[in-house]
């Protein structure tokens, strides 16, 4: 406990917490869905897209946030468009659209700012990068991702595991695919303070493949998620400060440990039985 009270008396690492927490249970729910519908790359795919638009608003002198969200819905928007159209498979578009903003951005950073570090932060994440508006931000939009999916919840479950049925029975299915798509957008660019374009997708991919090792039902998926990638994330804020290791490296460790953890425990329940 002493440890505890020792880091909440930096405000930095308190606006991380809350910051982090947030998107980490935003990720961890967004995420059941889109690893069963095996868009789990599409995190990648946006992070990478995001840093080519924070780089574009750190040479025009804009907010990064305030640019990049938009630029991400609409990628996210368009990924889907030429995947539901078959013109390019999901696993290449993800790529052509990932490399390409990659790319984009490295060479708008070396033409004006240089890589500095500021641009490195946002490859690799850093707690220091952010500020009491970008946590103030990041709570308000991770608050309506949240109520967006609490309101969709019974659309999206049905859009998740078969859209064909769900289509027959009148959802709309392209249109809370898009949802489901806009809400990982907003998600992406909002950790990518914290975790970096290079390991946000962590935060999509991990709780949610973890908890699908013990449970079997979309709804305790969902909880198991939610709950580890928040016990996950604080964990590694505590190795980070301990051991003075980057903080979005150090929560992508004890997420792998977690997964590997768990699949020890499946492992030997099936020898048990």
């Amino acid at each position: 406990m002493e440890m505890i009270s020792e880091m909440l008396s930096y405000p930095f690492l308190v606006r991380a917490l809350v910051g982090g927490l947030m998107v980490s249970l935003c990720a961890s729910l967004l995420g059941v869905s889109l690893v069963l519908k095996r868009y789990s790359m599409i995190g990648d795919g946006l992070s990478h897209v995001s840093f080519g638009a924070l780089s574009i608003a750190l040479a025009l002198g804009w907010s990064p946030l305030k640019v990049s969200i938009p630029v991400v819905v609409l990628a996210a928007f368009f990924l889907l468009r030429i995947t539901e159209n078959g013109q390019v498979k999901s696993d290449a578009a993800i790529a052509m659209i990932s490399a390409s903003a990659l790319a984009i951005g490295i060479i708008v950073t070396s033409m004006t700012t240089g890589m500095t570090t500021d641009v490195s932060s946002y490859m690799f994440g850093s707690i220091l990068a952010m500020s009491r508006e970008d946590v103030i931000f990041s709570v308000i939009l991770s608050a309506v991702v949240l109520a967006m999916y609490g309101l969709c919840y019974h659309k999206i479950f049905a859009v998740t595991f078969d859209e064909s049925f769900a289509k027959a029975t009148g959802v709309r299915v392209n249109a809370y695919n898009v949802v489901i798509a806009v809400l990982t957008a907003v998600t992406i660019v909002l950790g990518m303070r914290m975790m970096g374009a290079m390991l946000i997708s962590s935060l999509i991919i991990f709780p949610a493949l973890t908890s699908m090792r013990v449970f079997k039902s979309f709804r305790s998926v969902t909880i198991s998620s939610a709950a580890l990638s928040l016990i996950c994330f604080l964990i590694g804020m505590v190795a980070s400060y301990q051991l003075s290791t980057p903080a979005g490296a150090s929560v992508v460790v004890v997420n792998l440990l977690a997964f590997l953890l768990f699949g020890a425990w499946q492992s030997l329940g099936k020898l048990r039985a």
